[in-house]
């Protein structure tokens, strides 16, 4: 009787953490970022031993065929929607990346948070192979998963790695790299970083006339103090795409920026 009775209840918390907490979350902000990304995060780092990018990249090299960038996109996809989610842009919002990124047809790219490199290679899967892609990882461990992710796509020699903040590495683009401007910009790291970083690449003169930065994640978890900046610029035009946080109906959204250039008469606050 025990041992059924430790069975059931076995049974019982499974099927609340399998089907319906996951349910219960998916269109409320707050419970699904402390769901997801800490709650069962924790617990399953705890039970298996290994970190969530680990898992990923495991589900990659298992499901995806190498060399195949649309393959290892859409394993990780399938992992986040039936596995385990995980904080990449993802399908839905990943379409939108994809329209912008063919728009901009950019030779030079610039990402803020590489994560495990999933908009990394499905930035890079567009473009040809003489672009300039440059990607910024402050953690050491997810960068380790990024270049694994990367190379089994088979971009590893088209896509440049750089560990480090990205207020440290933004400054070092021209002598690094020898970019002197970046045609396109993909915002998805800490989002109290992205006004301090944008205006850190205009200071920098990263950014030329027809530049496009776009940032992810602007309403959930929120990046209010940048909207406020870009939209009120007059050296940005910008335009928001709305859409949903990452595998849920939680409302969130992109928002493009292109520079048009220095206003001398506006003076930001």
């Amino acid at each position: 009787m025990l041992l059924l009775t430790a069975l059931l209840v076995l049974l019982g918390v499974y099927v609340l953490c399998r089907w319906l907490v996951p349910q219960l979350v998916q269109s409320n902000a707050t419970l699904a970022l402390l769901w997801y990304d800490f709650l069962l995060e924790t617990a399953l780092d705890f039970i298996t031993r290994t970190s969530r990018p680990q898992r990923l990249l495991q589900a990659v090299c298992i499901n995806a065929v190498r060399g195949n960038p649309d393959s290892v996109i859409a394993a990780i996809d399938h992992f986040c929607q039936n596995q385990e989610w995980a904080m990449n842009v993802g399908d839905e919002k990943g379409a939108i990346l994809d329209s912008v990124v063919m728009e901009t047809s950019p030779s030079t790219v610039l990402e803020l948070g590489t994560y495990c490199g999933y908009s990394a290679v499905r930035i890079m899967r567009l473009l040809p192979p003489a672009t300039r892609f440059i990607t910024l990882e402050m953690n050491p461990d997810y960068a380790a998963v990024a270049r694994q992710v990367i190379q089994h796509a088979g971009l590893q020699d088209k896509v440049c790695l750089v560990e480090g903040k990205s207020a440290d590495l933004i400054p070092k683009m021209a002598d690094m790299f020898g970019i002197r401007t970046f045609d396109f910009v993909f915002f998805d790291h800490w989002k109290d970083c992205y006004l301090p970083d944008i205006r850190l690449l205009e200071d920098c003169g990263l950014l030329d006339q027809g530049s496009v930065v776009l940032a992810d994640n602007v309403l959930c978890p929120g990046a209010p103090e940048y909207l406020d900046y870009v939209r009120s610029s007059l050296r940005f035009s910008s335009r928001f795409y709305r859409s949903h946080l990452e595998y849920t109906r939680v409302l969130d959204g992109l928002e493009r920026s292109e520079y048009l250039g220095h206003r001398d008469a506006q003076r930001d606050q």
